[in-house]
């Protein structure tokens, strides 16, 4: 008689579909809107304000869009112009 033993992958899988997605969601948006905390604090360390608005504009303008070239693009005419 043969036992049904079952992989590790096998297992892994079993955890990570058993995990509260609400909670993994929860987490990902509290680390997310940390970071852009500090994004724009540190865009206002290092440019004017005028410049902080239009970057913070373009940067929620990347977001919604789901475009991240739009964002780097804003960042790129800015270092241009100083």
């Amino acid at each position: 008689m043969q036992t049904n033993t079952r992989s590790l992958l096998e297992e892994l899988e079993s955890i990570s579909h058993n995990r509260d997605t609400t909670h993994i969601i929860e987490s990902r948006a509290n680390n997310i809107i940390t970071s852009a905390i500090n994004l724009l604090e540190l865009m206002n360390k290092h440019y004017t304000e005028e410049q902080c608005q239009i970057l913070e504009r373009k940067l929620l303008g990347a977001i919604k869009s789901r475009d991240q070239s739009r964002f780097a693009k804003s960042l790129r005419k800015n270092s241009e112009t100083e």
